[in-house]
């Protein structure tokens, strides 16, 4: 084997069609027995390194043990965001629902949690965990992360886990956050970040972009979208750097030269805690602040 020479990029529907055909799979797979982990689904191979040991017993005993199965994620957004009571969260690819039912617990009833996901088998299994859990102030929507559908202004929280990587259209799903979050509200997702030139073979990749690696964003890039997009308070925060060992299986799987390859993408993958809050409304305090505009 050796690397590979093709450098043309998946288009955006075919990013799309993958990663549903991907998550589908993990989802029925997760459905059908009793304890099988999502990545153990022979159809996703994505990202066993990544998506380990994330959640505490103590959160995993409050759920279905089938949410914390379907999870993909490659970190625990609901450990690190401060969600207060009386308050909207939404998932942006929600999956098996693990960070929604966490969240919805923490907001408590007075609260609501939103799930929103494409895939039809993970949402009838988020729905499944969801009535298992027993709670109500949930709610699962389909539909895609570069076209939410809420209302502006409607959420106090977003976050994701593993997801906004996926999307081939970045910029779009930062703009709809910031268009679905109020005043002051907050952006809290865990995602997968490059750091430095990223191999156009693995940009390639139809497997990797399936599996959390191809579409990750070089980390300064990702806070440059955040700005453009409107976010202010911009913060990122590396919480696993992944090693050559942990790409070996993935790399291996999409026919990529593993010892070839090593020396380009050695430390440049990692997960990170990503944060940013939406600019709160400005009020008439100061002198000019709500004079009329100047004609033109």
């Amino acid at each position: 084997m050796s690397i590979p020479t093709q450098t043309e990029s998946p288009t955006e529907a075919q990013i799309k069609q993958e990663v549903k055909k991907k998550y589908a799979s993990a989802a029925r797979a997760v459905a059908a027995h009793d304890n099988l982990q999502a990545c153990c689904d022979p159809g996703l191979r994505c990202c066993d390194p990544i998506t380990t040991s994330l959640y505490s017993s103590e959160e995993k005993g409050l759920l279905p043990e089938k949410a914390a199965l379907a999870s993909l994620g490659c970190g625990n957004p609901t450990a690190l965001i401060d969600l207060k009571p009386g308050e909207v969260v939404l998932d942006l690819g929600s999956g098996g629902g693990i960070d929604v039912l966490l969240s919805a617990r923490r907001v408590g009833p007075t609260g609501k949690a939103y799930g929103l996901d494409m895939t039809d088998e993970m949402l009838a299994l988020a729905r499944a965990n969801q009535l298992q859990a027993g709670v109500d102030n949930v709610e699962f929507l389909k539909g895609e992360i570069e076209n939410v559908p809420l209302p502006d202004n409607s959420v106090d929280v977003i976050i994701s886990n593993c997801v906004i990587n996926l999307s081939a259209d970045k910029d779009r799903v930062l703009r709809e956050a910031f268009r679905v979050l109020r005043p002051g509200g907050r952006f809290a997702v865990s995602d997968v970040v490059a750091r430095g030139e990223v191999p156009a073979a693995v940009r390639a990749s139809m497997l990797l972009w399936g599996g959390c690696i191809a579409g990750a964003l070089e980390e300064n890039d990702y806070r440059a979208r955040l700005t453009a997009a409107g976010f202010a308070h911009i913060d990122l925060e590396p919480t696993r750097t992944y090693n050559i060992a942990d790409a070996r299986q993935f790399l291996t799987a999409a026919g990529i030269d593993v010892d070839a390859i090593a020396p380009l993408i050695e430390g440049k993958f990692l997960s990170a805690f990503i944060r940013a809050t939406k600019p709160a409304a400005q009020s008439c305090c100061t002198p000019g602040c709500c004079s009329a505009p100047a004609t033109v």
